[in-house]
């Protein structure tokens, strides 16, 4: 994984914690702490990264939205 991927997982596992978090709930984040709006459409960019295996995403049927949270962290052993 080249060095900006990185940064950006390490960045995203900062901010959503163990949180679950619709697309408009990430944009909100994403603007409180990095005072940053994605400029392509977020669930987009959001899902490029789901495929990518870098976070996890599914419908919340309940709530009728993608919902996104970071993988946990690795921990060296």
């Amino acid at each position: 994984m080249n060095e900006g991927l990185v940064l950006l997982m390490e960045a995203l596992q900062e901010v959503m914690g163990d949180g679950r978090y619709t697309t408009r709930e990430m944009e909100d984040l994403l603007f409180t702490y990095f005072a940053y709006r994605c400029p392509d459409d977020l669930s987009r960019s959001l899902n490029k990264l789901r495929l990518m295996g870098m976070i996890d995403g599914e419908v919340d049927r309940e709530r009728a939205c993608w919902v996104w949270w970071a993988k946990p962290k690795a921990h060296p052993e």
